[in-house]
């Protein structure tokens, strides 16, 4: 199996556990990982300090790319990143990309990902939706990306806000196409 390159977008939507556990399980998978590149919108560094009390975002071993980077590598086709995912996506940012507005890196890289038919993975946080939410996301999947909200499954009884945040997780591994046990339903594991 080819090795992913992948890029993982964090937006200030609320729902920091689900960047941060993906964080951790994509540090589990560098077997089949050939980089992750990242980028945080500002308000997803204050959202995750205020959710999970520390900026431990700063800890992980991945590139790391300022919002505004348009020198990032996924700023560009050429760079043959295959994945991006949004986690979690604010619908600001799920507007801008609906509507091919790349006014930051984050933006730029969905819209490089899209106009490469990649595979663009958005896990928005938001709810209810209005009929704007639900037009943008419809938009988004006809130009290809993959909307994944994030509504966790209760069937493999989780006993902490981290598993249940982890149901979510795993869905957006397997969507990348990336190998991970998991629960699977009906299965032993």
């Amino acid at each position: 199996m080819q090795k992913k390159k992948i890029i993982v977008a964090v937006t200030g939507a609320s729902g920091s556990v689900y960047a941060k556990l993906l964080f951790d399980n994509l540090l589990t998978l560098t077997d089949q990982i050939a980089k992750v590149g990242v980028v945080m919108s500002d308000n997803a560094k204050e959202v995750w300090r205020f959710e999970l009390g520390n900026s431990d975002y700063d800890n992980y071993p991945f590139d790391f790319y300022h919002k505004m980077d348009f020198n990032a590598p996924f700023a560009s086709g050429s760079a043959k990143f295959d994945t991006m995912i949004i986690v979690p996506c604010s619908m600001g940012t799920l507007g801008r990309i609906a509507h091919g507005i790349s006014n930051d890196l984050i933006s730029r890289a969905a819209d490089v990902i899209l106009k490469e038919r990649r595979k663009l993975i958005a896990v928005v946080r938001d709810t209810p939706f209005s009929l704007i939410h639900i037009n943008n996301m419809k938009t988004v999947t006809e130009a290809g990306g993959i909307i994944c909200p994030a509504n966790p499954s209760f069937y493999h009884i989780p006993k902490t806000i981290e598993e249940v945040a982890q149901s979510v997780v795993s869905r957006v591994i397997d969507l990348a196409g990336l190998e991970m046990d998991s629960f699977r339903w009906n299965e032993e594991n």
